[in-house]
């Protein structure tokens, strides 16, 4: 969790409850609050000129959104768009910037969130930079199970669908299935009632 619940509660953050394809916010909008997830989940999108879907990060419970562009004076560069049915803790921006300018500490907390979100942005980026489907699939695959206690093969079972993968990747959903059984074969991942373990 970004912020104690809590404590965004007790500052006003009113919560507010969405439906799946809803929209937070869209690219191009100017933030004008903070977003913490209650429970649910969220993914942050873009779509190109033909209307392909490019997933950038998939939010779940505790987790914040877009809460880097508060501190910079620029629009979305991204849509929020709801997954699941959502509760979400919407904070004025001014009043956010109080609630971190009395609270030293949850400066840190932020912090510590931010560089997680660029740490997977750069590691993304690294996996995305190759040609190879298999290396962005996997590196997407380490960030995720990077995070876990047990690294041993097939432990971690990975919490998207393959369209989401596909998304995540840059990859259209036929090669991200394709080569998902080629990592099979290659005892790479297992798959066990069509979910894959990592």
């Amino acid at each position: 969790m970004v912020i104690d619940e809590n404590i965004l509660i007790s500052a006003g953050a009113e919560t507010r409850r969405y439906t799946p394809s809803e929209v937070i916010f869209c690219e191009g909008d100017i933030p004008t609050y903070y977003y913490q997830i209650i429970k649910g989940e969220i993914k942050l999108n873009n779509y190109n000129e033909e209307g392909k879907e490019f997933i950038q990060n998939i939010l779940s419970d505790g987790e914040s959104c877009g809460e880097s562009i508060l501190f910079i004076e620029k629009p979305y560069p991204m849509n929020a768009e709801v997954i699941t049915e959502c509760s979400v803790l919407r904070l004025h921006k001014s009043v956010f910037f109080n609630l971190l300018n009395q609270n030293p500490e949850l400066y840190m907390e932020v912090n510590s969130f931010l560089s997680e979100r660029l740490y997977y942005k750069f590691i993304m980026m690294q996996s995305l930079s190759s040609q190879n489907p298999s290396i962005r699939l996997r590196g997407l695959m380490d960030y995720l199970k990077s995070s876990q206690k047990d690294l041993s093969p097939y432990s971690f079972l990975v919490p998207l669908t393959r369209q989401q993968m596909a998304s995540l990747t840059g990859l259209c959903v036929e090669t991200a299935i394709r080569t998902i059984k080629h990592m099979e074969r290659d005892k790479i991942v297992r798959i066990e009632n069509r979910k894959i373990l990592y």
